[in-house]
């Protein structure tokens, strides 16, 4: 195997162990008995969505895997015609 090889693999492996752990980090879709109690607060504060620790968590999430779908697309080619 080259180095390309290895240094492809690190790589999709380090980025996919973060990726687990941002969206481990992130709290459920259901928040049970305490999310139906408190659901007019969430239109109310609905407006600073975009501030919230949440909402990075979310932000952070889709451009890793969008990084993590090209990086792989990028080696497969790699892979494909560099062999």
């Amino acid at each position: 195997m080259l180095w390309y090889h290895y240094l492809f693999g690190a790589v999709l492996i380090i980025a996919s162990i973060i990726i687990v752990a941002v969206v481990l980090m992130q709290e459920g879709r259901s928040q049970n008995l305490s999310g139906a109690i408190a659901g007019g607060a969430e239109t109310f504060l609905g407006k600073s969505k975009g501030r919230t620790i949440e909402a990075k968590l979310e932000k952070i999430t889709k451009w890793l895997i969008i990084a993590f779908f090209v990086f792989v697309l990028a080696a497969f080619l790699v892979f494909l015609f560099i062999g």
